[in-house]
């Protein structure tokens, strides 16, 4: 019996064919595909090179051990996430379905699999969206002849703000350090985020912060409004530039003074850290967030892609 659509093709009862021809064969045609492998695999590196790699792996790696972390994430990379990979783009290239018909395929039961993963996806763009927001408002903000978190003199700063890269050393810090703040600090949650005294207290509606946000959402739209037509090509930016970016700050970083000391600090292992389980459940979790694992995003890819 004929299971997929090429073995449809090539049967010989012709009400299959006559079947496929007319209900199924026009639905294939006007799926969209991707222009060429490029698209794919870029935007599959797109999927997988976000915040959970530039932003939560340093912070992950840094709270647990340093290069000590490096083993529990190798161990889970090694035994957990290629695996997953593979499975969920072997997955989706042998039922050549979205996140959730593809589940429905193997067993109607899992079905619900794929309206969870869907609901995931739908809160975690939402949050993705709103961090999105915030760095193009900080981005906005940097064109200024003085960037305004360096400087106490602004008129969201409170008194016990403090410039600490201008702090003098001879001060007694240790006698002021839980009454003063960082300008870095006050300008993220007095003048970015606005922060209200208590959740009972709603505060007003910041316009540069919506603007932002609205901006955010027009891009995410065009970035999509075609399908894979506008996927593919959006993805020669979004995949390549975080790339470029972190290349740029890695030889700007270690170009200040005292980077190899910060280097060192920052990845000297721990091996006693090992003996928490927290760290291996980081790792764990790391992994899903590295490989964009488990959000049925590289079905999406891949039924594209056949």
């Amino acid at each position: 019996m004929p299971t997929g659509a090429f073995d449809v093709l090539h049967s010989t009862d012709p009400n299959l064919r006559l079947f496929f021809n007319i209900y199924v064969f026009p639905y294939l045609i006007k799926r969209g595909k991707w222009s060429s492998k490029k698209e794919f695999i870029l935007s599959v590196a797109g999927a997988t090179i976000g915040l959970g790699n530039v932003w939560r792996f340093p912070y992950l790696c840094y709270k647990n051990g340093g290069g000590a972390f490096f083993i529990p994430y190798i161990l889970f990379l090694v035994t957990s996430g290629i695996p997953m990979f593979i499975l969920e783009t072997a997955l989706g290239q042998y039922s050549s379905q979205g996140g959730i018909r593809c589940w429905r395929k193997i067993c109607p039961l899992f079905e619900g699999l794929g309206f969870a993963s869907q609901i995931i996806i739908f809160y975690t763009n939402i949050s993705y969206t709103v961090i999105l927001a915030w760095a193009f408002f900080y981005f906005f903000s940097s064109f200024s002849g003085e960037l305004p978190w360096t400087t106490c003199n602004n008129t969201w700063n409170t008194d016990n703000c403090v410039i600490i890269n201008n702090y003098n050393a001879t001060a007694n810090w240790t006698s002021s350090v839980n009454v003063s703040s960082s300008s870095v600090m006050e300008y993220w949650q007095r003048r970015v985020l606005n922060i209200s005294t208590g959740i009972e207290t709603m505060g007003n509606l910041r316009r540069d912060l919506s603007l932002c946000l609205l901006l955010s959402w027009v891009i995410c739209y065009f970035c999509v409004w075609k399908g894979v037509r506008s996927t593919g090509k959006a993805s020669y930016f979004t995949a390549t530039s975080p790339l470029i970016l972190l290349v740029l700050l890695f030889l700007r970083g270690i170009t200040l003074p005292g980077a190899l000391h910060g280097v060192k600090y920052y990845l000297y292992p721990n091996p006693a850290r090992l003996s928490d389980p927290q760290v291996w459940i980081d790792a764990g979790t790391q992994i899903y967030y590295s490989l964009a694992l488990i959000h049925l995003t590289l079905f999406v890819c891949i039924f594209k892609l056949v």
